[in-house]
């Protein structure tokens, strides 16, 4: 049983740590949700004379598997799960960004720019300045998404388990979703407003604008996938065995301290 414990706690923590790295690294292409969709531009006007489409980063594909991950460790592991298992992947993800950029100043071999010096349309074009430009993301970018991460990642624990007290066992879409909603308010808005009002030359109402964009698209995210907790649940609760789940998460509702 301890065995299994600790092998669901590593297979929980492979799945957010790949997806929270994946999430960051796809996060530099910018996708039409509408065209995606076969949908006309959404053109919400908000806050003066910004005109918004559904346009986000390809990272919020996979940011949903992050906090339906995040919400399973939080409800079997407790605060000290989420809190380390967050520490590693921020610690993680910016290994990966120093890996990246060390790789990227590496001189690129003659033979690999001939071979691959046209597109498939026949048309020339610098492969190493592509592969920089793919894999490389404004430092700016960088630390404002590092820090909205560690900071919603604790909200969300903090939040989880002030509703878990309020409802026990029962309620679990209240705790999750709840939690997921609140924690990604600030999130949507603290990364825009670090990387691109202080850091960069957005104005208020531009950064608000797109803010509210993006949460409108989280906000719909996770109220969809709110059935797939549900199902992890009965999946963890058949691999453990209902007695063992549910002295975990008693254990795990225990720890009253926020950080």
């Amino acid at each position: 049983m301890k065995d299994k414990k600790s092998n669901l706690l590593l297979f929980l923590s492979g799945i957010f740590i790949t997806n929270a790295i994946l999430a960051e690294l796809t996060g530099i292409k910018i996708f039409s949700a509408e065209e995606t969709l076969g949908m006309p531009p959404a053109n919400v006007l908000l806050l003066g004379d910004y005109i918004l489409d559904f346009n986000l980063t390809a990272g919020v594909i996979l940011w949903p598997v992050v906090f339906i991950t995040t919400d399973i460790i939080n409800e079997y592991y407790g605060k000290e799960g989420v809190k380390k298992v967050s520490y590693l992947t921020i610690s993680l993800i910016a290994y990966a960004f120093i890996a990246i950029y060390i790789i990227t100043k590496l001189a690129p071999a003659k033979f690999w720019l001939e071979v691959n010096n046209v597109d498939a349309g026949g048309k020339s074009f610098d492969i190493n300045y592509a592969f920089n430009t793919v894999f490389t993301q404004g430092m700016g970018i960088i630390i404002a998404s590092i820090i909205a991460f560690l900071v919603g990642q604790l909200l969300d624990v903090y939040v989880f388990h002030r509703l878990r007290r309020m409802t026990g066992e029962k309620m679990i879409w209240l705790r999750a979703t709840g939690s997921t909603l609140i924690s990604q308010l600030v999130d949507s808005f603290l990364v825009l407003f670090i990387a691109f009002y202080v850091l960069g030359n957005w104005s208020v109402e531009q950064t608000v604008s797109v803010g509210i964009i993006n949460y409108i698209y989280k906000f719909m995210v996770a109220i969809a996938i709110t059935p797939l907790l549900y199902v992890a649940h009965y999946l963890i609760d058949r691999y453990l065995g209902k007695e063992k789940a549910s002295q975990m998460m008693e254990e795990a509702a225990k720890d009253r301290t926020f950080l």
